[in-house]
C-alpha cells in the first residue's frame, strides 16, 4: 500500500467511501488514458476489476465517483498507483481540453444558453474543443463586463454627467437626427402632434398597437419582423401617447445595439430621452421662442411645458439642453424622490450638490432646505414654487414642481445662479432658504434636542432604493424577461 493509500484509509471511515476531494472528471480521464496507453479496451478493464463496462464508462466520463476500494482495484489492473490517478495535473493536452469543456457544459453559461451536455467523442478535433472553450470564455467575460456593481454603476453615472457638463448638455448630432426625422414626415414646425408621432412610426415602418397584456418588465415592444409597435392600453388614457411612442422608436432611429457595459446602457438611455425631447420640442421652433421670452425677462419652464403639451420633467430637461448653448445661461436640474433621494441630476453652474466619495450625486439625500425638498411641503400644487437658496457657493434660484409616478411623488426643479435670475418669471419670490449641505450639521444630522432624546432609542429599517443599487441584468435586453417578451410577440404576431 502506498503512502497515499494509508492517508486515504486514515481519513475515511471505510473502504466503500469515495476518495476525499476527488475530481471525478480528472480521475476518470486518467483512468481512460492509462487504459488506452496500455492497449486495454473498456470491456477488458471491466472484466479485470469485475465490474460492468457501463459502470466503468460512467467513471471514465466523470459521471460517477469511484469508491476507494474500486479505485485501488483499477490502479492494480492498470499497473499504476492510486497516487497516479489522484494527481492534480492531467496527463496530456487533450484530456485538459475535454475536462475543461465538460466542466463548462455543467456550468451556468451553457445552461443559460440552453445547450445540453454532449459526449465528447474521439472524432471531435482538438481545435473544435478550443473554439468552444474560447466562446464560453468570451461569453462569461461579456457577462462580467455587463454586470455592473453598484460602485461601477455610480462611476458610470459620474462619467456620463461629466460628459454632459462638458457639452453643456447639448448634443448637436442628436439635434440633427431629430431635425432629419421631422423633415422626413413633413413636420410643419411647432409642437409635434400625436398624428406627427404616428407619422414618424409609419415612416420607420411601424404600425401602433395598444394591448392590455404588455410584459410587465417592458414599456413597449417593437416587433421588427412584422413592423408592429406594442404599447400599453393604459397609455392613451393618460392623455398623451407621444412620449411613449417616441421613446419606443428612438433606439431604432439611433441604431442602438445591445449594450455591453453599464456605461453604454446609461448613455443609450440618455440619448433616447434626449432625442424624444428634441422631437417633442424642436430646436428650430423652441429657440426663437426662448430668445423672445428672455428679451421680455419671462423665461418659464411652465410656459415651455404648456406650449408643447409635454410633462414638466420633459420641459425642464429640454430647457437644460438649450439654455447654455442658445441663451448663455448656465443651469442645474434635479429630480428628487419624496423620500429625499436624488434620482437624476445635472449642473454646469457650479452648484454644490451632495455626492459620495466617487462623485456620484444620484442616490444621495438632497438637502432638506433645498427647493427640491421644500416643495413637497407646499400646499399649493397648482402653481410653481420658487425659492432663493443661499449656499457657501453663492445664491441660487430654483423653480420646482411635484409630479406623481408609479414609484411615488418626485419633485423636478431647474435653477440658476442669482445673476441669471433676472431672465425668469418668479424672480420676485420672497421664499428664502439657507443650505450648507456640504456641512454635516446643515440637515444630515437631526437638531441637537431631538438627537439627545432619540439617538439611542431608535432603530429604523432602511428602505434601500433598489433602482439606484441594482446591477445591469445580463441578457439581450437588460432587465426584460425575454420569455415573457417572446411569448407576447408570438401571441400577437399577425395571423396567429
Amino acid at each position: 500500500m502506498t503512502n497515499n493509500d494509508v492517508l486515504l484509509g486514515s481519513e475515511l471511515p471505510g473502504d466503500d467511501a469515495t476518495a476525499p476531494d476527488a475530481d471525478a472528471l480528472t480521475i476518470g480521464r486518467r483512468i481512460r488514458q492509462l487504459r488506452t496507453a496500455r492497449g486495454m479496451t473498456l470491456d477488458e478493464l471491466a472484466a479485470a476489476v469485475e465490474r460492468a463496462p457501463s459502470q466503468l464508462s460512467m467513471i471514465e466520463t466523470g459521471k460517477r465517483e469511484p469508491k476507494l476500494t474500486l479505485l485501488r482495484t483499477i490502479a492494480r489492473a492498470l499497473g499504476a498507483t492510486v497516487d497516479q490517478l489522484l494527481e492534480a495535473e492531467t496527463l496530456d493536452e487533450r484530456a485538459t481540453l475535454e475536462i475543461a469543456l465538460e466542466r463548462a457544459m455543467k456550468g451556468q453559461t451553457f445552461r443559460a444558453l440552453g445547450i445540453e451536455p454532449f459526449r465528447i467523442g474521439k472524432s471531435v478535433p482538438d481545435d473544435a474543443l478550443r473554439a468552444l472553450l474560447a466562446l464560453q470564455g468570451e461569453i462569461e467575460r461579456l457577462g462580467d463586463e455587463r454586470s455592473a456593481t453598484p460602485e461601477e454603476a455610480r462611476r458610470a453615472n459620474v462619467e456620463l454627467r461629466h460628459l454632459m457638463r462638458r457639452e453643456d448638455n447639448y448634443f448637436g448630432d442628436l439635434e440633427e437626427r431629430a431635425r432629419a426625422i421631422l423633415a422626413a414626415v413633413d413636420h410643419p414646425g411647432g409642437p409635434l402632434t400625436q398624428r406627427g408621432a404616428s407619422d414618424i412610426a409609419a415612416h420607420l415602418g411601424f404600425s401602433l398597437h395598444y394591448v392590455a397584456d404588455l410584459p410587465a418588465s417592458t414599456r413597449s415592444v417593437a416587433d421588427i419582423k412584422n413592423g408592429r409597435l406594442y404599447l400599453s392600453s393604459t397609455v392613451p388614457a393618460k392623455g398623451d401617447s407621444r412620449t411613449a411612442v417616441l421613446q419606443a422608436l428612438a433606439s431604432r432611429i439611433l441604431g442602438h445595439s445591445e449594450p455591453h457595459s453599464y456605461a453604454k446602457f446609461l448613455r443609450q438611455r440618455v440619448e433616447t430621452n434626449y432625442l424624444t425631447g428634441a422631437l417633442l420640442i424642436p430646436e428650430d421652433h423652441a429657440v426663437p421662442a426662448l430668445h423672445e421670452a428672455k428679451s421680455r425677462r419671462a423665461l418659464s419652464i411652465e410656459d415651455l411645458r404648456d406650449t408643447y403639451s409635454v410633462s414638466y420633467e420633459t420641459a425642464a430637461h429640454r430647457f437644460t439642453n438649450l439654455a447654455t448653448r442658445h441663451l448663455g445661461i448656465r443651469v442645474h436640474f434635479l429630480k428628487v424622490h419624496e423620500s429625499g433621494t436624488i434620482t437624476k441630476a445635472y449642473e454646469n453652474d457650479d452648484v454644490n450638490f451632495p455626492s459620495d466619495r466617487l462623485g456620484s450625486i444620484e442616490g444621495q439625500l438632497c438637502c432638506r432646505r433645498w427647493t427640491s425638498r421644500v416643495v413637497f411641503d407646499i400646499p399649493d400644487k397648482f402653481n410653481p414654487y420658487y425659492q432663493y437658496t443661499d449656499t457657501g457657493n453663492g445664491t441660487y434660484w430654483c423653480t420646482a414642481r411635484v409630479e406623481g409616478s408609479s414609484e411615488g411623488a418626485h419633485s423636478v426643479s431647474v435653477g440658476v445662479r442669482f445673476d441669471d435670475t433676472k431672465w425668469f418669471l418668479g424672480r420676485e419670490t420672497t421664499n428664502r432658504g439657507l443650505s450648507r449641505h456640504a456641512v454635516e450639521v446643515c440637515c444630515r444630522r437631526a437638531p441637537a434636542e431631538l438627537e439627545t432624546t432619540w439617538r439611542d432609542q431608535a432603530w429604523p429599517n432602511v428602505r434601500t432604493p433598489r433602482t439606484l443599487l441594482a446591477t445591469l441584468p445580463t441578457g439581450s435586453f437588460p432587465g426584460v424577461d425575454t420569455t415573457d417578451l417572446y411569448e407576447f410577440l408570438e401571441a400577437h404576431a399577425p395571423g396567429v
